[in-house]
């Protein structure tokens, strides 16, 4: 749920069928610092779109990502947040919502990725913690033009860090938030009036900006710990890689005491093209750290051709691994669908394909998985 706002009535254009050189980045991003208890952090890489140097923009990197991704990881507190055995659900309700404060807003995509994508940091004080996985909702400003005199409904957005947040104190969370724009079918122009209402409140909001946030909430992305050494399969079209830049973060980034990873996670992302790609940097990072552990692939549509001619889409990808991904499954292996809920049905019959291909039902495979608890689904 990177993104489930009521968007019935909108047309977006969303394309997913929907260590760097230090050198090179500091001449491409401008770090802005901020100081949360006395402790200085980067929050962000801003992209300076009037480099000169347009090839950089792709190579886009925020939160520390690149420079905290290294082999020596990041202490993070308080450790007490580890201690509860149950996740965290619902501490904050519609009618009684939490006020946060945006600590920074950055356009995470390069200039040629269709639409605009935004990573954004709250700081909601440690008083409504969450497990990776989980997702907050979030109250936009104004009043409901269906219900007038009552607030806007609810919308819900996978939480793309870990509970300890982008600074590791456990007072942030961030979101991955495509700005939902309507273009008029006949005119082929943007009607602003029929935007997507918390999508453009988020992507224009300010450090030091209000908003209210509900929850956290769900249980069905939660990731599964007790088995530190099992494999962990991440499918995503566009923001809904949210929660994986999470689990990560987790298994490759952060000292956590009581979690040490040492499975496989398998990361395929969907979007549109090279521009689009989000959180790269960080990715890169850990497949260049972590080898034996990390496997990254990408499916970029109107870059690359399936082996029909036609666009690479993330079930071209499952299809083209798709015997090693059913014999993972078979060994145990936990899989997750996060996106735009048309990605399903190609991934659904691409799993179909391939299970008459092996001689298997995939209806009772399915069921199989699900029962075993190792299908993980989230869509919007």
């Amino acid at each position: 749920m990177a993104h489930l706002a009521t968007l019935s009535q909108l047309h977006v254009s969303l394309a997913a069928p929907a260590g760097s050189d230090t050198t090179l980045r500091r001449s491409a991003f401008k770090v802005q610092n901020i100081s949360f208890g006395g402790k200085s952090w980067a929050p962000a890489l801003a992209l300076d779109l009037k480099s000169r140097n347009a090839g950089l923009t792709k190579r886009l990197s925020v939160c520390m990502s690149v420079q905290q991704a290294s082999r020596s990881k990041v202490a993070v507190s308080p450790i007490e947040l580890e201690d509860a055995k149950e996740p965290p659900l619902n501490t904050y309700k519609p009618k009684e919502p939490y006020t946060a404060t945006i600590v920074s807003v950055e356009r995470i995509v390069g200039p040629n990725a269709p639409g605009e994508t935004c990573h954004i940091v709250i700081d909601h004080g440690g008083n409504v913690p969450y497990w990776e996985g989980q997702s907050y909702g979030v109250i936009p400003p104004g009043e409901n033009p269906k219900k007038p005199g009552n607030p806007h409904n609810v919308r819900l957005y996978s939480i793309a860090s870990t509970r300890y947040g982008d600074s590791f104190d456990g007072k942030t969370t961030s979101l991955c938030v495509r700005r939902a724009v309507y273009y008029d079918p006949e005119t082929g122009k943007e009607d602003p009036s029929k935007n997507g209402v918390c999508s453009n409140f988020l992507c224009n909001s300010k450090s030091g900006d209000k908003v209210q946030i509900t929850g956290p909430s769900g249980k069905i992305m939660l990731l599964p710990e007790n088995d530190p050494n099992a494999t962990h399969i991440m499918i995503a079209t566009g923001t809904g890689v949210a929660p994986y830049r999470g689990y990560l973060r987790r298994m490759f980034m952060e000292a956590v005491p009581k979690y040490k990873f040492g499975g496989l996670a398998w990361l395929f992302l969907g979007v549109a093209n090279n521009d689009s790609l989000l959180y790269d940097d960080e990715f890169a990072k850990y497949l260049q750290d972590n080898p034996d552990h990390f496997r990254y692939d990408k499916a970029l549509s109107r870059e690359q051709k399936n082996k029909s001619g036609g666009k690479m889409y993330v079930q071209d990808k499952i299809e083209e691994y798709s015997d090693e991904i059913f014999k993972l499954l078979d060994d145990g292996a936990h899989i997750y669908f996060c996106g735009l809920k048309g990605m399903m049905p190609g991934i659904q019959d691409t799993l179909k394909k391939v299970a008459d291909q092996r001689g298997e039902k995939w209806d009772e495979k399915l069921s199989q998985l699900k029962k075993n608890k190792q299908w993980h689904v989230e869509v919007y």
